[in-house]
């Protein structure tokens, strides 16, 4: 096995402070449902900002995904973050969705517009009355808003008294956003501007698709900023232990073959050896993200522990002892069996926009 060649002594570790999230699938068995549960209680264990669980396509996991987003609520002291799309749903059952999953104590979403229903393609009539995840984000803050308009505190002296308070809770609305450009967009301009949109909607968080160089995320929050986008861009992390996940990952994401990377698992004749590697170039791009400015590490964890909380350990980002990670900065507006393929499809592939 050799090491990633962009590995160097001179990477600096990340701060044990260093804010971290995971993202977790629905399980399809009652084994892997056991499995998972496993799986969230070690990754709680290590203090994560939040885990976030994935959707299915048209809402084909709604059951099994809130399922999963109360375990890890009611289970650990971890946020859960659920996943949202919006595609091909009505105003009414995108609301009544949004009900259920605050009903549920969920305060963490990531709303995605959602790809297209199988055996749909983009110029087919399947979007619904929301067009884009920027119209999901409001409707998210509108049904909170409608849900708690205002809240009661008791009154000191007076039992029967309360106090009302038109401040209303949160929530914290994550978005994706896309360092290398989304699949559909005509230029990085666009893609700026859809971000912005989304700020302007009412995000206060964005998640990006998952890329291969640290210097892709770094010039993307460059242009982001001057652009005036001002919420966290946390970058997305997708540990990639053999070739077949590797195409898997190339095939659902639309990224560029990592060249250097794909030679290394292609030669390395061992699935542990392969796994290292994996781990190793992981650990070089969150230090170098960390090194860059970016807000904390985002992991696509494939419903497994091992690997991700390899990574972390390993670039520093976990401490002795270490109950929690410091916050993100939100505005106040604000092992289960891996699949065939060796990846779930929880890149962002094209749900946005």
């Amino acid at each position: 096995m050799t090491a990633s060649p962009e590995s160097t002594p001179t990477d600096p570790a990340c701060p044990p402070s260093t804010p971290f999230s995971f993202e977790l699938y629905p399980p399809k068995t009652d084994a892997a449902t056991t499995a998972l549960h496993t799986t969230i209680d070690a990754l709680a264990a290590a203090g994560p900002d939040f885990i976030s669980v994935t959707y299915g396509a048209s809402g084909s996991s709604r059951t099994s995904s809130l399922d999963v987003l109360r375990y890890i609520r009611q289970a650990t002291r971890v946020d859960p973050m659920a996943h949202l799309t919006c595609v091909g749903s009505s105003h009414a059952e995108a609301s009544s969705l949004i009900r259920e999953f605050l009903d549920a104590g969920v305060r963490s979403f990531l709303a995605l517009r959602g790809d297209p229903p199988e055996g749909l393609t983009e110029g087919d009539t399947f979007l619904g009355d929301l067009h884009s995840a920027g119209e999901l984000v409001q409707l998210i803050d509108r049904v909170q808003a409608e849900r708690v308009p205002y809240r009661e505190t008791p009154i000191p002296g007076l039992p029967q008294a309360r106090a009302v308070k038109t401040e209303r809770e949160h929530v914290r609305i994550a978005v994706a956003a896309f360092p290398n450009g989304h699949p559909r967009s005509r230029s990085t301009a666009q893609d700026i501007d859809t971000l912005l949109a989304k700020q302007a909607a009412g995000a206060n968080l964005a998640i990006t698709q998952l890329f291969f160089h640290a210097d892709h995320y770094l010039s993307f929050i460059q242009r982001a900023r001057e652009a005036g986008v001002e919420f966290p861009i946390l970058p997305g992390i997708m540990p990639v232990t053999s070739p077949g996940r590797l195409r898997r990952i190339l095939e659902l994401s639309g990224e560029e073959l990592p060249s250097e990377l794909a030679i290394q698992l292609e030669v390395e004749p061992t699935a542990e050896g392969q796994r290292e590697i994996g781990i190793d170039h992981a650990v070089t791009l969150a230090r170098k993200l960390i090194a860059g400015g970016a807000p904390g590490l985002h992991l696509y964890a494939f419903n497994q522990h091992e690997t991700v909380l390899a990574v972390l350990d390993r670039a520093g980002a976990l401490a002795p002892g270490r109950l929690a990670p410091a916050p993100l900065s939100v505005p106040p507006t604000l092992s289960s069996p891996t699949p065939s393929a060796g990846v779930h499809a929880s890149t962002h592939s094209t749900k946005d926009y």
